[in-house]
């Protein structure tokens, strides 16, 4: 594969690991929102499970966050090396 094209998947990756932290980030929003819901209803399942859950979802967003930090400075790193951040020649 040649550098620019794999500077392009690389890149749309990062995108696409974007839109899975833009998902965690919707899921952990909907399930504190079931928390605050359930305080007023109590029901036991909930009170039970949805801290798991929540907790769960945290640590894979904050995974997620550095596995993107980490593909960034790949990316950074395979531009600089391969010089691809001056202009192509036409």
């Amino acid at each position: 594969m040649e550098k620019r094209q794999k500077l392009e998947a690389i890149e749309k990756m990062i995108r696409e690991l974007e839109d899975v932290k833009n998902s965690q980030t919707s899921l952990l929003k909907k399930v504190a929102q079931l928390e605050a819901e359930n305080i007023n209803i109590g029901i036991d399942i909930l009170d039970k499970e949805l801290g798991d859950v929540h907790e769960k979802a945290d640590t894979n967003l904050e995974h997620l966050t550095q596995v993107i930090e980490n593909m960034q400075t790949y990316r950074n790193d395979f531009v600089k090396k391969n010089k691809l951040d001056v202009p192509e020649e036409v």
